[in-house]
């Protein structure tokens, strides 16, 4: 009996990495022509995914806490270290908790998939080693991301920080800074700075838009019940 039992946590592994797997086979389609590596692995909720916005049971306890609103204090602390709004750090958690978060899944799913993204708020290596030259956590590799959920959370808000700077003083769309940056989070700074010029976010952008919007009342109240 207790062999069986020790079986089950590698089952449960198994079963969410087959759930990245059927999710992105389904529901991730290929990046828009000309984007610049972006943040986030996710474009648009695909068929059979979560509800926009709701981790799967995998990020709400069978591998471990790595529900959003656990790491208020980190998205606080790092939110002001990098000058960027702490609801649309929480929203951009929410919006990447479509899959399982935590070492072991991560790393069985990156042997899959080598160019996967890795800790809570989904990060592509190309992306966080571009945001933490010269940064406080320059010295930590994306390879601990996955042990580290407040080092994912730094590094995604020095990332939108550096998004945002890239914004032109006045827009030329009725989308907000924030709304830009949480599609540059998901699609590369290229596509962002054409959607501040005024184009349109296509199918996948939208949905992201959606989910964040989704996403942001309870982003507040995840970070004023902490």
């Amino acid at each position: 009996m207790a062999e069986r039992g020790a079986k089950w946590p590698w089952l449960v592994l198994a079963l969410a990495v087959l759930g990245i797997w059927a999710y992105e086979r389904g529901g991730d389609p290929a990046p828009p022509p000309a984007a610049a590596p972006a943040a986030s692995s996710a474009t648009t909720a695909g068929p059979g995914s979560s509800p926009a916005g709701s981790p799967s049971p995998a990020a709400t306890g069978q591998l471990g806490d790595y529900s959003p609103p656990r790491f208020a204090a980190q998205v606080e602390q790092y939110a002001a270290e990098a000058g960027v709004n702490p609801q649309l750090v929480m929203a951009i958690l929410f919006n990447e908790a479509y899959k399982p978060h935590g070492p072991d899944v991560e790393r069985a799913w990156q042997k899959m998939k080598p160019d996967a993204s890795f800790g809570v708020a989904n990060m592509h290596r190309a992306a966080y080693d571009e945001t933490r030259r010269n940064r406080p956590f320059a010295d930590r590799p994306w390879e601990d991301l996955p042990d580290d959920p407040g080092l994912a959370v730094r590094a995604a808000a020095w990332h939108l920080h550096d998004l945002g700077a890239q914004l032109p003083a006045h827009p030329a769309t009725s989308l907000s800074r924030d709304e830009l940056m949480a599609l540059g989070y998901n699609t590369g700074a290229g596509n962002m700075l054409a959607f501040a010029r005024g184009t349109k976010p296509g199918p996948e952008a939208g949905a992201y838009l959606t989910k964040l919007h989704d996403n942001w009342s309870k982003s507040a109240d995840a970070l004023a019940a902490h």
